[in-house]
């Protein structure tokens, strides 16, 4: 009699634990198709509502200005004028009499500067300005590049997450399961206190891993909304991207060289350094500028024979610089300085991006091989869970045999979530570090923010302080 009741208690928990691996297989990628997010989505959404890539964006209209600046330099200097008051005269005559009166004098005038020769500073200042915005437009493709990655790595965590709650909250129903059917043996002197001991402990256990579980996934939500900026709903699975990388690691540290937004902003960061050499050279070349003027003036004191002024002028002036006490001089070793410092960084930044690409596309191929294992752990998992249930059946495993089985399998399925997620991101992280982690190459749904548009608009203005934008 207790062989049948044993018999039937195992085949009932074996089809629970049958049900439990179902459940948790499910749970990274059973999702509604209808309502789904998907990775797509919450990129376009970190892409057009970044609080930091919006920043970056202005900051960069902002470095745009930095052309028309220079440029201005190549256009005239208008100045107008105007002053006008009241002065009292007291005057002492020979006769020891005194005349006094109030005189109501005014100047209107108008004067026009134009620079002719500068030593060069303003074509160079506006190839620094260039090369300035051409290296600003680098650092916010940089961030954009940070931006989506982030995004993927929020999404993947939340997802994971989900499914490891999902997991542990199965695992507990099993282990609720085991521990009844354990008492219930117990009762019938099947069992020992022991093993209903070892069942409780191992329930215990499962309800703080459940609670690690949750607390992890509440904080993974709050990153997510940080990141996206909303909140997660219901998250469909995501698939890597190793065919917008190059095949071989070569390939992609050469890749990385020519395209990463850190190498290039720090190529035309030399650049700006050996212009403003020149523009610090300028400073020890002859000046010259043309100037000219108008003016009226009027006053009220009639003894003085006239009564208004009109002036004209045109002067040309020529500024040859002999000794300014060493300041040009020093500039111009200092700006030599900077630049050799530059070239210095830019090597720098060269050797920090093959490191970072070697290493991505190390953990892309480890991750790979990882979940491999971990799918192939799942099923021997699941086989000797198995086992070890008919084995229990028929006296040959114990309690503890059966909580280990199902620790096992959990742990590997557990794993398993781990390296689905860790393969999306090293993806993602593969792509980011050979410079190609934008919204072209992933072809996403939303308009490419293109930073030119805003410096045509402005590199040519001769007036007016509204922005494009309309403030």
């Amino acid at each position: 009699m207790r062989s049948v009741v044993r018999q039937r208690v195992s085949n009932a928990t074996f089809r629970l634990a049958l049900i439990a691996v179902l459940m948790v297989g499910e749970a990274v990628a059973a999702v509604g198709p209808a309502q789904a997010e998907t990775l797509a989505d919450a990129l376009v959404r970190a892409y057009q509502a970044s609080p930091q890539l919006n920043a970056d964006r202005a900051r960069q209209r902002g470095t745009d200005e930095n052309v028309p600046q220079a440029l201005a330099g190549y256009r005239p200097q208008v100045l107008a004028s105007l002053s006008a008051g009241l002065q009292a005269v007291r005057n002492t005559l020979p006769d020891n009499t005194i005349q006094g009166t109030t005189l109501r004098p005014w100047t209107i005038g108008v004067t026009v500067n134009q620079v002719l020769f500068n030593g060069f500073k303003t074509a160079n200042s506006v190839r620094v300005a260039e090369f300035q915005v051409l290296s600003g437009r680098e650092a916010l493709r940089n961030t954009g590049q940070g931006v989506l990655l982030d995004a993927v790595t929020a999404y993947m965590n939340v997802m994971a997450n989900q499914a490891l709650v999902e997991a542990q909250r199965t695992n507990v129903s099993v282990l609720r399961e085991i521990q009844a059917t354990t008492k219930r043996r117990l009762d019938a002197g099947d069992v020992t206190p022991t093993d209903t001991a070892q069942a409780e402990a191992r329930l215990s256990r499962g309800l703080a891993d459940l609670n690690a579980a949750e607390v992890t996934l509440a904080i993974s939500k709050a990153t997510y909304v940080q990141v996206i900026g909303g909140p997660p709903g219901q998250l469909a699975p995501a698939t890597p991207v190793d065919r917008f990388s190059p095949p071989t690691m070569p390939s992609s540290i050469e890749t990385a060289n020519h395209e990463h937004p850190a190498v290039l902003g720090a190529g035309y960061d030399v650049d700006v350094a050996q212009t403003t050499i020149k523009v610090a050279e300028g400073s020890l070349l002859p000046q010259v500028a043309v100037q000219a003027s108008a003016s009226r003036s009027q006053q009220s004191d009639t003894t003085l024979g006239t009564t208004g002024t009109d002036q004209a002028s045109i002067v040309g002036q020529i500024n040859v610089p002999i000794y300014d006490g060493g300041t040009a001089a020093s500039q111009t070793r200092q700006a030599k300085e900077i630049a050799s410092q530059s070239r210095l960084v830019l090597e720098q930044v060269r050797n920090q991006s093959r490191t970072a690409v070697v290493s991505a596309w190390v953990s892309n191929e480890g991750s790979k091989v990882a979940l491999t294992a971990a799918e192939s752990e799942v099923k021997a998992a699941d086989v000797a869970l198995q086992g070890v249930r008919r084995e229990a059946a028929g006296g040959q495993r114990t309690t503890i045999d059966v909580l280990n089985a199902q620790q096992d399998l959990t742990n590997a399925r557990s794993r398993q979530i781990a390296a689905q997620r860790d393969r999306v991101i090293a993806s993602y992280t593969l792509l980011s570090a050979v410079g190609r982690l934008d919204v072209r190459t992933l072809s996403l749904s939303t308009p490419d923010y293109l930073p030119e548009v805003h410096y045509h608009q402005v590199r040519d203005a001769w007036h007016g302080i509204r922005t494009p934008s309309g403030q």
